[in-house]
């Protein structure tokens, strides 16, 4: 699977915003949905939990959805399969994030086309942390 075409600097550029919200978060601290928003969170990000199962992850509120986040979004990451990342698009888009970034193993060209249409630019098939780590 390949990434998408930002360089260097745009990817800088991108993780120079600060509000996060992480459909998919998780509780599992082995899972790469749970320690990537941690470290994140470690990096000074305002990581924002979405996941319908917790209450809190990472002493943080969590949302059902992003329909229920009131403050503006800059950044909507995404952990779920490939296949299930329509919905969280159509529903990310509502929201008018700067960027959709699709965690690595995340592709879905439909749902990437869909938020570009929209002004979003969109990352796939990448890591915050591992850029985030490459990059600074």
């Amino acid at each position: 699977m390949d990434v998408d075409s930002h360089t260097d600097d745009q990817i800088r550029k991108i993780l120079s915003l600060k509000t996060v919200a992480v459909v998919g978060m998780s509780k599992n601290e082995e899972k790469a949905a749970h320690y990537v928003p941690k470290y994140l969170l470690s990096q000074g990000y305002d990581v924002i939990p979405v996941n319908p199962t917790a209450d809190q992850i990472l002493d943080k509120k969590c949302h059902a959805s992003l329909d229920d986040i009131q403050e503006q979004i800059d950044i909507v990451d995404v952990f779920r399969p490939s296949d299930q990342v329509l919905p969280v698009i159509e529903e990310a888009i509502k929201k008018k994030p700067k960027v959709i970034w699709l965690q690595e193993g995340i592709h879905n060209e439909e749902a990437e086309n869909l938020a570009r249409n929209a002004g979003i630019q969109v990352v796939y098939n990448r890591c915050m942390l591992a850029e985030h780590q490459r990059l600074f």
